[in-house]
This record gives C-alpha cells, sequence and structure tokens, in this order.
C-alpha cells in the first residue's frame, strides 16, 4: 500500500476561531493602554491630594482637631477656676467680703475711707 496522505475533514466545531485581522497595530494598541493607564494614574493622585477626603482635607482637619482640642483644654481650666471660685463664695466668708469692698466700695464700721485724686500737671510746666 502506497503511503498517501489523506485529507481528514475537520468538523466546524473544533476549528480554532481566527481573530479578526484589525487595522490597529499592536504597537498603537499598547501605546493607548499606557496612555490610559497614565491618564487614571494621575486622576486618581489629584483625586487623593485635593479630593473630599484628599491629603489636603485632612490636613485641615487634622488642624482643626488640634484647635479643638487647645481650646477645651482652655475651657476646661476656665472651668475649674469657676468652680473653685464659686465654692469659696458659698463657704469661705473673707472671700465674701474682699468681692464686697471691690465691687460695691463697702468698708468696716470704724474704717476710714481716703479718695486719693491724681493732681494734674500745671500748664507752664
Amino acid at each position: 500500500m502506497p503511503s498517501a496522505v489523506q485529507d481528514v475533514a475537520v468538523p466546524s466545531s473544533r476549528r480554532k476561531p481566527q481573530a479578526p485581522t484589525s487595522s490597529v497595530s499592536p504597537a498603537r494598541r499598547r501605546r493607548t493602554l499606557q496612555m490610559l493607564l497614565v491618564f487614571v494614574t494621575v486622576v486618581l493622585v489629584i483625586n487623593a491630594l485635593v479630593g473630599e477626603r484628599g491629603l489636603t482635607e485632612t490636613l485641615r482637619a487634622r488642624k482643626q482637631h488640634q484647635e479643638l482640642l487647645t481650646a477645651i483644654d482652655r475651657l476646661k481650666a476656665d472651668n475649674a477656676l469657676l468652680r473653685d471660685q464659686a465654692r469659696r463664695l458659698r463657704s469661705d466668708p473673707s472671700t465674701i467680703e474682699a468681692l464686697a469692698r471691690q465691687e460695691l466700695g463697702l468698708i468696716k464700721p470704724g474704717e476710714m475711707l481716703f479718695i486719693v485724686k491724681d493732681a494734674k500737671p500745671a500748664a507752664g510746666q
């Protein structure tokens, strides 16, 4: 028997689908993909810097947080002073007396009040 190559028909379901030939070269497609990646990266970096939750907003929020903490500490100290002053006014007679002398100009019996006025300089001197 002679050795002959026989053509065997391959069913159409087993054939590899051929990619459609496009007019865009692979280099141009790669370049377009690179440009798209660069654009997306730039947009993401800009958003990370100045977006709603970006770096500048985070720094501003941290600064505001620190200012608020400082204000809270100052108000706590003021509250402590006022609380101490209220306690002294309720329980310490000498504090009440000092406040009455200062605010109302009261004096004790037997004390003399001296009012000292500054002398105006003479016009000739």
